[in-house]
């Protein structure tokens, strides 16, 4: 296709040649930051990491008098990671998960899931985790069981989490690792007992999470 300068100047041309190569540069860009993500666990950035708390939750399933099952969310979780990817039985998990700031679809859910039939949070606003063991998998090196401890309306727990390494590396916002875990939890285990047995006992929880290596 032949431009006619009738209708294009030199001066116009040129702003469309100079915009090209910026597109050029910019899909470069592109092309090298997404080569320097890696899916190898063993190639991450060690250090300390904080949870971006924008892609972060916790979800959470548990059956509903038989009839269905019932999902919802804890959001603006805080949580920090120390990763040693050369010796990951050194690297630690801890987290702090604000039970005010639940999502169930249901604003009627969400107050009663306030009250003392269930977290409590006038007396206990907030769950905590902390890891006490962390082990790779000798067959999957993306996966991991992470052992610790949940406290929950006062009270502590061991729980197992499974944990899958998504991948990791530079991206808007700094450089991420990202993470997904599933966990399983009883609820009367914490002192929850309302609607038992109809109201289900067993929590299902999956956990999303991307981290921030700290700067420095």
């Amino acid at each position: 296709m032949r431009f006619n300068q009738g209708f294009i100047s030199r001066s116009a041309l040129g702003r469309i040649g100079a915009a090209g190569l910026a597109l050029s540069l910019l899909a470069g860009g592109a092309v090298v930051a997404q080569s320097a993500l890696t899916k190898v666990p063993s190639e991450v950035q060690p250090g300390d990491y904080k949870l971006d708390p924008e892609h972060g939750k916790i979800t959470w399933s548990v059956d509903h008098l038989g009839f269905s099952t019932y999902v919802g969310q804890f959001v603006n979780v805080q949580a920090e990671l120390k990763l040693d990817p050369a010796n990951p039985s050194a690297s630690t998990l801890t987290a702090t998960i604000p039970l005010t700031d639940v999502a169930s679809n249901s604003d009627g859910l969400n107050r009663h899931l306030q009250t003392a039939d269930f977290f409590d949070t006038a007396n206990h606003p907030v769950a905590t985790f902390r890891s006490t063991r962390i082990t790779v998998d000798a067959d999957d090196r993306d996966e991991a069981t992470v052992h610790g401890e949940l406290t929950l309306r006062g009270v502590t727990r061991p729980v197992v989490m499974e944990v899958e390494f998504n991948q990791a590396g530079t991206t808007r916002g700094g450089y991420k690792a990202g993470f997904d875990g599933e966990a399983t939890i009883k609820r009367s285990d914490f002192g929850i007992n309302f609607g038992l047995p109809a109201l289900g006992d067993e929590v299902k929880l999956h956990i999303e999470g991307e981290f921030v290596k700290a700067a420095g």
